[in-house]
């Protein structure tokens, strides 16, 4: 049975995977303020991952960091097995990735095959160790953050876009094979969003804030949602987008 929800299903339990991600933060803030009490940020040990460790203690959060590194899938089971042996985990928020550099990775193999290795391979080994650990307690959500970027290749950044189109795909067929057991799966498909991450870059016309996220994920979670779109507009747009023939398609400056 649930050990950690309250009357209207807000998550009291958190585990971060991507501990210093600006969206998940701004996520798990919200839910602190919604009396989410436990949270555990997963990731690369920096003094980033403990100043946001530090942040949502004085929030009022029992706080705690695990070691865990996208690019180990044979160290995820022992990594995350020990956070969820401490206790039920009502919400697991899988927010690591990387940008990469489209012009750069295009002339090294290696580094373009590393985002492919942090944004799919890294997501599947935790994604599924997660959903076996849900599953296993009975209960709780798996939010995946994809992006709009994953729903057609384009040329600017076709690395970077097939990486979360394949995350994509896996997250919702791990929603279908979770589908009866007690286990949410949500996929979030942000436009670009105003992080530091992207902060040279240049933003596009449905640009949107971590916080605007966090709202999205949370109105989700209530609803028990599948897919979220940020901003909502954005499912529209990309239904049209997907429909535009190949040629041309190859000329819009998107």
């Amino acid at each position: 049975m649930p050990a950690h929800k309250d009357a209207f299903g807000t998550p009291q339990s958190l585990l971060i995977l991507g501990g210093t991600s600006e969206i998940a933060l701004a996520t798990a803030r919200r839910l602190i303020t919604r009396r989410a009490r436990t949270v555990w940020l997963a990731g690369r040990p920096s003094p980033e991952l403990e100043r946001a460790a530090g942040h949502l203690r004085a929030l009022g959060a029992d706080t705690r960091t695990v070691a865990f590194d996208a690019l180990d899938p044979e160290g995820h089971e022992s990594a995350l097995g020990k956070v969820f042996a401490e206790g039920d985990i009502d919400l697991v928020l899988l927010a690591f990735g990387v940008l990469g550099d489209q012009a750069t990775d295009e002339r090294d193999p290696v580094a373009a095959a590393r985002v492919a290795q942090t944004n799919y391979t890294g997501a599947v080994s935790a994604g599924l160790v997660c959903a076996g650990a849900l599953q296993a307690q009975g209960h709780g959500s798996l939010v995946v953050l994809s992006s709009a970027s994953g729903e057609r290749a384009r040329r600017s950044d076709f690395i970077y876009g097939s990486s979360k189109a394949g995350l994509d795909a896996f997250a919702q067929g791990l929603g279908d094979a979770l589908y009866g057991t007690g286990v949410h799966v949500m996929v979030v498909r942000p436009a670009s969003v105003r992080t530091r991450q992207v902060a040279a870059r240049e933003e596009g016309p449905l640009a949107t804030t971590p916080e605007a996220v966090a709202t999205a994920i949370e109105l989700g979670l209530r609803r028990r949602s599948e897919v979220v779109w940020v901003p909502g507009a954005l499912r529209l747009v990309m239904s049209a987008v997907r429909h535009v023939p190949r040629a041309l398609f190859r000329r819009l400056s998107l």
